[in-house]
Order: C-alpha cells, then structure tokens, then sequence
C-alpha cells in the first residue's frame, strides 16, 4: 500500500498494458512519487468525498506510448493522476475541493469528443515546484 486506501497495483494499473501484455512497474523515485500524489491529493479528496476511483496514474514510456499520450506527461514520473467520477456536478465537487485545498502542479477538468470526462492531477514530489494552475475546461485532443 502507498496509503491507507491506495495500493501500489492500483496507480500502476492499465488496460492498455493488460491487453497488450506490457509490464508498466515504477522504479523507487517514481513510486514514491506516486505515495505523495496519494497522500498529498487523493486521501484528502477520498476523506472529503467517500472512495473515488482511478482512471490511470503511473505509466511507462512504452505505456504512455501506446495510450497516445503527451510526451511530456507528469504520468512518466508517477507525479500525476486520472480520476474517475459519475457525473459532471461530482467531477465540478472534486475540481473545488483540489483547488482550495491541495498543494498541486496542475489540474484540468479534462474531457473528450465522445462525451468521458475526468480530473487530470499532477503534484510535484518537491512541493515548492507545484505551480497550483487550473484549467476548468480542456479537450483532450489524444486518444483516452
């Protein structure tokens, strides 16, 4: 376990890796990066709001790749993460609650042209990089 409600698997899990039979495992630096996402973001939103559910966080280069994600992706380091909501006034709830509350790089309320949306999170494991931007409305222009 990372934290008290977040285990290692579940930040490192991926349906493009389980399908194309690639292994997308952190190395020390990234999992403890991913262990601050978790305490720093993601235990206070779960305090706040009950479980929420991870669309994605650690991912690979071959992963990242083969997800078509940006090159540049906080998701590369184990700095960033993708959560999951039922519905759009969840997703807004979520959004506040990190802006006011969480020390955190950048934030977008992330959605695409099939209608899925979610809240893309990255905090930096040196918390005196964190940039603290927000973006309420972003397209996703990649393939998620």
């Amino acid at each position: 376990m990372l934290t008290e409600h977040f285990s290692l698997s579940e930040m490192t899990r991926s349906a493009w890796a389980e399908r194309n039979g690639v292994t997308n495992c952190p190395d020390i630096l990234q999992t403890t990066a991913l262990a601050n996402l978790c305490q720093t973001v993601l235990e206070p939103l779960r305090q706040q709001f009950g479980p929420i559910t991870i669309r994605g966080a650690f991912k690979n280069e071959r992963v990242n790749t083969g997800e078509h994600c940006p090159g540049a992706s906080k998701h590369l380091s184990g700095e960033a993460v993708d959560i999951s909501f039922r519905d759009e006034e969840t997703g807004r709830s979520y959004f506040r609650f990190i802006k006011c509350h969480c020390n955190i790089d950048q934030m977008f309320f992330e959605y695409n042209r099939k209608g899925a949306m979610w809240l893309h999170v990255s905090a930096c494991l040196d918390p005196r990089e964190n940039r603290n931007q927000v973006f309420p409305n972003y397209l996703a222009t990649y393939e998620q």
